[in-house]
Formats: structure tokens, C-alpha cells, sequence
């Protein structure tokens, strides 16, 4: 295993019926490129070794004999490498023959697990050949020279990898045998299958395979029949899947003539994790009992990574651009309307920067008065220009307001804020924290006294991301009534506006969107440069994206830094140095740390995705928990 994960492959070799030696020689080629390519654990098709069509040769005693010596080919010419086989072929045991599963390694059978669920109906007709697991009454059997563990109660286990084996119907069945696996325990499951195509078919058989996955909350690898099997009356196109709870992580080529390999890495670490966030996974366990084969990983502990890693982990994915945002807004509007209801405000108050914050904030509140039928105008944005306030933000401000029907007020704040300072005998050319933070408490205040006034509703703008790193003025704005976007990240803020400004048909609002898109993110509580923003706080903090992506892998997973940072090489490959990522991991895990103490008193707000920092939900971590392990453990990548 490397980084937690382990590299599996689904094989479909080119098969000819009821040729064992052909078979066997294509089955070894596939395992030699898999090694190759650093697989530790390849899956093979239901019966591959003599062809899953050889109907009533089943019955013939050489075809048998055959897959048995071929069997034991197999174990010699592959003792060599470093990989685990799952192979399909018949097996006679006592007067019985049944369709198997056979685990073997470097030349040794681990173990051989029977097919349960023996389709008999349209065009299968396994029951005239195979006997189903359940009627065995043999726990062990010999082959190949020596007694191996037999029957559908066997788990392989090899320290936090541990899989169990279904075939084909299996999987098909209302409770298959791969949720009682997982359930004692396995969190990978290979599947050997010999499904044949028919119209439609291909996409309800991912969606089974997927869903399984999620259920099981297990990586599930999956390889099916191919090109060579019988075309008598059926097509065999040669599926391939490799799944982790509920992704699609890689797919072969349906209809090849040639054979091939689909290769990706199951993350062990990351499942571990998901079934111990989901408590009610375990409470769901059975009594049932399971033999357990110890097993080896001899691979190199090292391997690339194959499998996609998203840069924006928040970010929905293109196909479901639509359906997701609108989903998030109407979260976010159906939480603002409950409360509105229940507490009676008149009116909602928004301080309106003209950044990207407060603008998806205003976004929000608006659907929310549109879902409780009142009027736009009981929306009173407000603007407060101070010391760093640019005309391009202020300008944009007064247009999204204008653009939204919403009502707005300005109440420029430099004099009370100069006030505050000489009362504190603070110099006004000082620009430290407490200049900054005087001016950002003094808008909390204008609002707070303002939505008293207006019987309002004060709205939180701040996101995610900066309740994450701490980016936010204590009893500033920090506070609120109502944190709107206070599970929202920064990089999934964007991608939010960047939809509102696609979907509207205001064109006044489509462009002053943009403009505030394309405004750097600042606080802006330092003078500006000219006409420019001096405050730029991705110079200062980091950049946001990989703030995201340290932030939903820390989280989400509990993944290490030397993880997280292994992760993030791969996903910001030639868009940020390893140096950097390192530079900005460490800053992140050092205010994560240090600023708790604000998340330990947040205000109400909607639960958007999979990661919150609610103290009353998601997120319970003490204010004074010391970051020393894991920041070490950053120094030292």
C-alpha cells in the first residue's frame, strides 16, 4: 500500500471456448502487465479460465481435468510476482461442481469461494451445471496438491485491507453477499462476472455497481466476459469497473477485440474513515460468522497514482453544474425563509461590500423573499465605506443592489472609526490589527443597531473558508443573526456567482456579477494604492484553493499533512510548486489551530454540503488543542 491506498486492476482477456491452455496463457500475460504497472490485486471474469459458454461441456470430465492442471500452470509461472489473483473456473468437489472464485499469490491458493446466487431464468441456465454455495457442506478442499479454505464465508485480509469475493447474480440479488462482507468488515470487493450486453443494460449495471459500493462504503472492482466468448445467442462485451463508495474511479472499453486492463488505486484510509464518521454503518452489523486468510502485500510501497484527484473537491462536477447550484441556493433560501418566519423580523440586513461574500449572501436572501412572497424591498443592503473602500467595490455595491430591487442605505463610517482610535489614543498612521479590526467591528455594530431599528435580521457574509482559517475580526464580522454562507467555501462561492451571472436573464445584473468576479478578494481595511485595492488576501493567507483542498481532506477524512500535501502535488501539478503547497499547508494548519476559539461561538446557519464547522454539529474541537504533531509532521515532508 502507498498513501493508504492500494492499486487494483479488473482484467478481460480474450478467451476462447473451452480452450484452458489459450486462456490460461492470455490470463498470466494480463497478470505480467498488471505487476508491471505495480497492481497488488487483479480480478479476472466469472469462469475465464475455460470460457463462461461452454454450456454442457461443463459436463465433460477433460474440459474439468483441464482447468485443473492448467490451475496449477498458472500458480508456477506467476510465483514470481508480486500481485494477488482472483480467477474464475468450474471446480468439482465431492459430487458437486460448482462455479469458483480461486484467491491465490506468489504460487499459494489462499482460499476458493463459491458462486451463492445461480441465475435460472431467461438466458442463463447455471442450475443444469453449478450447484450454489449454500449446498455445500465442505469447508475445505483439496487442489493443487493441498487443502484451501472453500465456501462464501471467507474474508482476505492483509492489515487494513480486507475483501470478500461475489460472482456475477451476486451482486444482482436484494442482499447480496459483498453488504454481509462488508458488514464483517471488508472494505474492498471483487467481482468476477460474466454479464451479458443487452440495450439499456450497460447503464443499470453501473448504477448496481456504484450503488453497492456506497452501500458498502467499499472500493468495488468488477471484470466481466469479453471477446472470445460464445456469440451463439448472446454478446459478451468485456465490462470493467473500479468503484470506491459510490465513484466511478475507472472503466474499461466495452466491445474490444483485444484484451485490457483497467487500473486504479482503492483508498482504504479514506473508507476507513467514512465508515467511522458513519456511526450507523457499524451498528448495522450481523453475528454472522466469517473465516478470515491472512494474505501479504509484497508490492513496492510506492506506486503513481492513476486515479482522478480533484483540484475543487467542493465544486460540483460539470454535468451536474445546474442541478447542484440550485440545490445550494435553495438550501441556503429555504433555512434564511424558516427563520425569517419564526422570529418575526420585517426586514433583512446585509452589509454589501461588493465582494464576492456578501454578493452571494444578497443572492440568497433575495430567493428567500421570493419563496415567502414578500417584497425585494424589505432586503436593506448597506454599504460603509472607510479607509480601504475602492470605487470599482463601492460602485459594484450600489449596482447589485440596484440590479436586485433590493433597498439600500449607506452609512459612512471613517469618522466614527477615527473616534474609536483617538479615544484609544491609537496614531491613525498606525495600520496594524487594531486599525484594521476598529473598522470591521464598527460595521457589525452599524448593523446590529440598525436591523434593532428596522425590527431586521442581520445576514453573515463570511464563508467557509475563513471561518476555517480564521480570516474574520472577532465580534466583527464574526458575527451575525444568520451566517447564510457559513458552510460555503471560498472556491464554491465563486462558482456560484460565476452561475448566477450565466442564468440570469438581467443582463444589469449578469455584468455587475462579473466585474465582481473578476475583483480581487480583499477585506479592504487598508488604504488603497491609487485606485487599486492594497489588500489582497490570497497574498496574505494563501491561495483558496488549496485552502479548500487541505481544508475538505483534513475534515472530511482526517487525512495526515504528508497525505493532504501528496494529494494536493497531484491535483495542482503544474499550477503550484511543492514548495508552495508545503509553505501554505503549514500556514493553514497553524491558523486552523489557532483560531477555534471563533468557531466555538458561531452563529446559526445552514449545513450546505458534506463539511461544516457548526460547534453544535460537524465540528467539536477544543480551543486550546495544540497543532505541534501535525505541524512537525508538515516540516518534515
Amino acid at each position: 500500500m502507498h498513501l493508504g491506498m492500494i492499486k487494483v486492476a479488473a482484467a478481460v482477456p480474450e478467451v476462447k471456448v473451452a480452450d484452458v491452455s489459450f486462456n490460461m496463457r492470455q490470463t498470466l500475460q494480463l497478470m505480467q502487465q498488471a505487476a508491471a504497472q505495480k497492481a497488488e490485486i487483479i480480478v479476472f471474469p466469472e469462469l475465464g479460465l475455460t470460457g463462461y459458454t461452454c454450456a454442457d461441456l461443463f459436463r465433460q470430465s477433460l474440459l474439468l481435468d483441464q482447468a485443473e492442471e492448467n490451475l496449477q500452470m498458472l500458480l508456477r509461472q506467476s510465483a514470481k510476482l508480486n500481485l494477488l489473483c482472483v480467477l474464475g473456473m468450474p471446480l468439482r468437489v465431492g459430487n458437486a461442481l460448482y462455479n469458483c472464485a480461486v484467491v491465490f499469490q506468489k504460487g499459494e491458493i489462499l482460499g476458493v469461494v463459491p458462486k451463492t446466487f445461480l441465475p435460472n431464468y431467461g438466458e442463463f441456465y447455471e442450475k443444469r451445471w453449478f450447484h450454489s454455495a449454500s449446498d455445500a457442506a465442505e469447508t475445505e478442499i483439496c487442489l493443487s496438491g493441498r487443502r484451501v479454505p472453500f465456501g462464501s464465508d471467507l474474508l482476505f485480509c492483509c492489515g487494513s485491507v480486507i475483501f470478500g469475493v461475489e460472482i456475477c447474480e451476486d451482486l444482482w440479488v436484494p442482499v447480496p453477499p459483498s453488504s454481509l462482507a462488508a458488514l464483517a468488515g471488508a472494505n474492498l470487493i471483487l467481482n468476477l462476472s460474466a454479464s451479458n450486453e443487452a440495450a439499456g443494460k450497460h447503464t443499470y449495471l453501473k448504477s448496481l455497481v456504484l450503488q453497492q459500493s456506497a452501500r458498502c462504503c467499499s472500493g468495488y472492482v468488477y471484470a466481466s466476459a469479453g471477446y472470445g466468448e460464445s456469440s451463439t445467442d448472446l454478446v459478451f462485451a468485456g465490462n470493467a469497473f473500479i468503484a470506491e463508495n459510490g465513484t466511478l474511479l475507472q472503466e474499461g472499453r466495452r466491445f474490444q477485440t483485444c484484451p485490457q486492463l483497467a487500473i486504479s488505486e482503492i483508498d482504504i484510509e479514506k473508507l476507513q474513515a467514512e465508515r467511522r464518521f458513519r456511526a450507523s454503518f457499524a451498528d448495522a452489523r450481523t453475528a454472522t460468522a466469517w473465516r478470515k486468510i491472512a494474505f501479504s502485500l509484497t508490492q513496492s510501497p510506492r506506486f503513481s497514482l492513476t486515479r482522478p484527484v480533484a483540484a475543487y473537491p467542493f465544486v460540483p462536477a460539470e454535468g451536474k453544474r445546474k442541478e447542484r447550484c440550485e440545490e445550494i441556493l435553495s438550501i441556503q433560501a429555504f433555512g434564511l425563509a424558516q427563520r425569517l418566519r419564526r422570529s418575526g423580523a420585517r426586514t433583512a440586513l446585509i452589509g454589501v461590500s461588493g465582494g464576492l461574500d456578501s454578493t452571494l449572501a444578497l443572492l440568497a436572501t433575495a430567493r428567500a423573499f421570493d419563496l415567502l412572497g414578500r417584497s425585494r424591498k424589505d432586503i436593506v443592503g448597506v454599504t460603509m465605506p472607510c479607509f480601504g473602500t475602492t470605487d470599482r467595490t463601492y460602485q459594484n455595491a450600489l449596482a447589485l443592489m440596484k440590479a436586485l430591487g433590493v433597498s439600500s442605505r449607506e452609512v459612512d463610517i471613517k469618522k466614527a472609526v477615527l473616534q474609536h482610535l483617538q479615544d484609544l489614543h491609537h496614531p491613525t498612521h498606525l495600520h496594524n490589527v487594531t486599525y484594521e479590526n476598529a473598522q470591521a467591528r464598527e460595521r457589525t455594530q452599524v448593523l446590529m443597531d440598525m436591523a434593532n431599528q428596522l425590527n431586521g435580521l442581520v445576514i453573515g457574509t463570511g464563508d467557509l473558508s475563513e471561518l476555517a482559517l480564521g480570516w474574520a475580526t472577532y465580534n466583527g464580522d464574526h458575527m451575525s443573526m444568520y451566517g447564510i454562507n457559513c458552510s460555503v467555501p471560498k472556491t464554491l462561492v465563486r462558482y456560484l456567482v460565476e452561475y448566477a451571472a450565466q442564468e440570469t436573464t438581467n443582463k444589469k445584473l449578469t455584468a455587475v456579477l462579473k466585474d465582481i468576479l473578476a475583483t480581487p478578494v480583499s477585506p479592504e481595511l487598508l488604504p488603497p494604492q491609487g485606485k487599486d485595492i492594497a489588500q489582497r488576501t490570497e497574498d496574505l493567507v494563501g491561495p483558496y484553493a488549496l485552502h479548500d483542498f487541505f481544508l475538505y481532506y483534513f475534515l472530511r477524512f482526517g487525512f495526515s499533512p504528508a497525505k493532504i500535501y501528496r494529494l494536493a502535488r497531484q491535483a495542482f501539478e503544474g499550477q503550484y510548486k511543492p514548495a508552495e503547497i508545503k509553505k501554505w499547508l503549514q500556514v493553514f494548519l497553524k491558523r486552523f489551530f489557532a483560531q477555534q476559539f471563533k468557531r466555538s461561538c458561531l452563529p446559526d446557519g445552514p449545513k450546505i454540503g458534506s463539511v461544516s464547522l457548526s460547534p453544535r454539529g460537524d465540528w467539536r474541537m477544543p480551543s486550546d488543542a495544540e497543532a505541534a504533531p501535525w505541524s512537525e509532521e508538515c516540516k518534515n515532508l
